[in-house]
C-alpha cells in the first residue's frame, strides 16, 4: 500500500542504507560524499543528503531516493526494494491479498534471501546434534570453540539427501525457489540437498543478508571437492562476494585497510586475533569486481590513504596468486601489500601454533606488493652470476615498466638496480625499453567532466534553485515574486516551472522534505530535468549561523537583483524611444525599479 511505501522511505535512512555499500564522509552543508558504486572513479563525486532522503552522483548523473538506490545497487524490482527495506526499517507491509497470497506477491530476491536465512538457522541448529560431532571436532582442531562458531554462524549439513529440502518445504518454499537459490541440486529422481555431511559457512552480503554458503567436506567417502560453494544464482555472484564483509565493513572503513585471506577459517582466525578487517573470496580468484567493493569501503582516492594487504601461502601457488594480484593492482589507487609467513603458515595455522600476536604481526610486517612480485621473479635466478643478473633484469624490468604510478616507477627502478647489483642507468634503460604496460599514472575509466558554471548569473540561478529545493520554508517569502524571466538558462527555467507546478516553496511548508522533492520531481517535464533536480537536492550548500536560512534569502535576493537590472536596462531603452507624453511615467517606473534593486542588493550583501 502507498502508506506502507511512504513509511519505508521515511524510516529507512538513506545515509545508513548507503553506508552498507559506500564509506561516506562529510561534504559540508548537511551532505556526505563517497566513491560512486555505479561507475569507476578516483575522486568521490557521489553525494547523499539525509535530510532530503536523496542521493546523486555528479560523475555519472545517477540519482534518486533510498528505494531507487537499493533497486540499482542490488538489481531489484521496486517491490523487492520495498520488501528489503521494510524488513530493515521494521515496517509491516500489507499486501492486497492475505494468507498464501502474500508469498506469491513477494519478489524473487526476497524469497531467496528468506530461504537462505531459514537454511542458515537450520544448519546452525544441526551443529549441536550428535551427528555433527565430526564437524565440532574439526572446528576444535582449528582453534575455534562454540562461541566462535556461533559468532560466524558456522553450521552443519546432515548427511541425509533431503533433510534441508524437507525442512524448507515445510516452511512454504517451493522446489523451484530452492533450485533458483542453489540450495538443492536436480537429480533423475528429483531435487536433493546440495550440501551433505559438511561444515557450512553462511556467506552474507554487505547488508548482512545470507546469500550463499561455503561447505567443507568432513567424511572420507565424500567424493566432492574439499570446498563446495553455492553456484551462481540471482542473489549470489561469486565475483562480487567477499566472505566476512558483513562483519568487516565498518572496521575496513575505520582503519582504511582491508586484509585479504584465502579461506573461511583464515577469516575466523584473523578476526579472533584482532584483525577484524579480514575478508576472503569465495571459490574464485580475487578480481576486478572485488576491487570495486573494497574501494567503496576504503574511500580509496587520489590521496592514497587506504591500503590492501594480501596474505598468501608461502608456496609456489601463493606466489602465483600474488603475481595475479600484481596485475589487478593497477586498478587500485590504494597502496597494496603482501603478508607472507616465512614458514608458509596460513593465518589459521599461524594462530594455532604461535597465537594471536603472531597473526597481528603478520599483517604489520607486510611488504609492498610491487616489491614482493619483483623479488619473487628475481628469486628464480642466480644473482651471483652475470648471466643470472642479466636474465633477472630481463624478467623484472617489464614488471617495473608496468607500474603506472609515475612517481613509484623511478623508485622501483633504483630498488631493482640495488637488488641486482647493477648501475641505475643500465636498469633504467631496460625499464624504459619495456614500457608497454605503463601508461602514466593510474587512471580509471574516464568519467564525465564535472559541471562548470560559465558565469556569475548561472551560478546565482543554480544556488537559488538549490535553496528553494533544499530549504523551501526559508525561501518561501522571497521566492513568491520570482518569475520565469529571472532565469536565463532553459534548464533552470524548467526546474523553476516544476517547483511552481508543485505549489511553490510556500506549499512545501505543509510537507516533509522527501514529499516536497517528490512533488517537484512529479512535475518535471522529462528525465533530464529530474536528473538536475536530484543533483541540486544533494549538492552541498554553505552553512551559516542561521543554519543556512540567511544564505537562501541572500541568494534569492541576488537572483531578483539581477532580474531587476535586466528590467532596468530594458526600461532605459524604452525611455530613449518614448515620446514626451510617455516619459514621465517611464521615469517614475525606472526610479521605483532602481530603489527596489538597491534594497535587494542591500539584502543580498547583508546576508552573504
Amino acid at each position: 500500500m502507498d502508506e506502507d511505501i511512504a513509511a519505508v522511505r521515511e524510516r529507512a535512512r538513506i545515509d545508513e542504507v548507503v553506508r552498507e555499500y559506500v564509506t561516506l564522509k562529510s561534504a559540508g552543508g548537511g551532505s556526505m560524499k563517497g566513491l560512486c558504486p555505479f561507475h569507476d572513479e578516483r575522486s568521490p563525486s557521489f553525494h547523499v543528503t539525509p535530510s532530503k532522503g536523496m542521493w546523486y552522483c555528479f560523475g555519472c548523473g545517477e540519482g534518486g531516493d533510498v528505494l531507487g538506490f537499493v533497486q540499482k545497487i542490488d538489481h531489484l524490482s521496486f517491490a523487492e526494494a520495498v520488501e528489503k527495506l521494510a524488513g530493515k526499517a521494521g515496517v509491516q507491509l500489507r499486501y492486497t491479498e492475505g494468507g498464501a497470497g502474500v508469498g506469491r506477491q513477494q519478489g524473487q530476491r526476497t524469497r531467496l534471501v528468506d530461504a537462505h536465512k531459514a537454511a542458515a538457522k537450520y544448519y546452525l541448529e544441526q551443529l549441536t546434534t550428535p551427528d555433527a560431532q565430526i564437524g565440532r571436532e574439526f572446528l576444535t582442531s582449528r582453534g575455534f570453540d562454540a562461541a566462535a562458531a556461533l559468532h560466524f554462524g558456522v553450521g552443519y549439513a546432515p548427511k541425509s539427501w533431503d533433510a534441508l529440502t524437507k525442512h524448507l518445504r515445510s516452511l512454504g518454499f517451493t522446489d523451484q525457489e530452492l533450485l533458483a537459490g542453489g540450495l538443492v541440486s536436480q537429480g533423475n529422481r528429483g531435487i536433493y540437498d546440495r550440501f551433505r555431511g559438511r561444515l557450512v559457512w553462511p556467506i552474507r552480503d554487505l547488508g548482512g543478508e545470507v546469500i550463499g554458503f561455503g561447505a567443507r567436506k568432513l567424511f572420507d567417502d565424500d567424493e566432492g571437492p574439499k570446498y563446495l560453494n553455492t553456484p551462481e544464482t540471482p542473489i549470489y555472484k561469486k565475483s562480487q562476494v567477499l566472505y566476512g564483509i558483513d562483519l568487516s565493513r565498518k572496521d575496513i572503513s575505520k582503519a582504511q585497510q582491508a586484509v585479504i585471506v584465502e579461506g573461511y577459517t583464515d577469516v575466523m582466525a584473523c578476526h579472533l586475533a584482532g584483525v577484524t578487517n579480514a575478508v576472503a573470496t569465495c571459490g574464485t580468484a580475487f578480481g576486478a569486481e572485488h576491487i570495486k567493493v573494497l574501494r567503496r569501503l576504503l574511500m580509496d582516492d587520489d590521496k592514497m590513504k587506504g591500503n590492501v594487504v594480501f596474505t598468501f601461502d608461502g608456496d609456489a601457488a601463493g606466489q602465483k596468486a600474488a603475481l595475479r594480484a600484481f596485475e589487478e593492482d593497477q586498478k587500485f589507487v590504494s597502496q597494496t601489500f603482501v603478508a607472507v609467513e616465512q614458514s608458509g603458515l596460513d593465518p589459521c595455522d599461524l594462530r594455532l601454533q604461535q597465537g594471536d600476536v603472531a597473526v597481528r604481526a603478520l599483517v604489520e610486517n607486510r611488504v609492498p606488493l610491487f616489491e614482493f612480485a619483483i623479488k619473487s621473479a628475481l628469486a628464480t635466478y642466480d644473482l651471483d652470476s652475470a648471466e643470472g643478473r642479466i636474465n633477472g633484469l630481463r624478467d623484472a624490468a617489464p614488471m617495473v615498466a608496468k607500474i603506472r604510478d609515475s612517481a613509484l616507477r623511478p623508485e622501483y627502478t633504483r630498488r631493482l638496480a640495488g637488488w641486482l647489483g647493477m648501475d641505475v642507468e643500465t636498469v633504467a634503460q631496460a625499464v624504459g625499453g619495456g614500457k608497454g604496460g605503463g601508461k602514466g599514472a593510474g587512471t580509471s575509466a574516464q568519467r564525465p567532466a564535472p559541471r562548470t558554471v560559465t558565469n556569475q548569473t548561472l551560478a546565482v540561478e543554480r544556488e537559488a534553485l538549490k535553496g528553494v529545493l533544499q530549504r523551501p520554508t526559508d525561501a518561501a517569502d522571497w521566492y513568491a515574486t520570482v518569475e520565469d524571466a529571472a532565469y536565463s538558462h532553459p534548464s533552470a527555467i524548467a526546474v523553476h516551472h516544476a517547483i511552481m507546478a508543485a505549489g511553490g516553496p510556500a506549499e512545501a511548508k505543509s510537507m516533509s522534505a522527501m514529499l516536497w522533492i517528490d512533488a517537484v520531481l512529479d512535475q518535471a517535464e522529462d528525465d533530464e530535468v529530474r536528473r538536475l533536480i536530484r543533483e541540486l537536492c544533494v549538492e552541498p550548500m554553505p552553512a551559516d549561523e542561521s543554519g543556512g536560512a540567511a544564505y537562501v534569502t541572500g541568494v534569492i535576493s541576488r537572483l531578483l537583483e539581477l532580474d531587476s537590472t535586466r528590467r532596468i536596462d530594458e526600461l532605459k531603452s524604452r525611455v530613449q524611444r518614448a515620446d514626451e507624453q510617455e516619459q514621465p511615467q517611464l521615469f517614475a517606473d525606472l526610479m521605483a525599479l532602481e530603489e527596489y534593486r538597491r534594497m535587494l542588493r542591500t539584502q543580498a550583501q547583508g546576508t552573504a
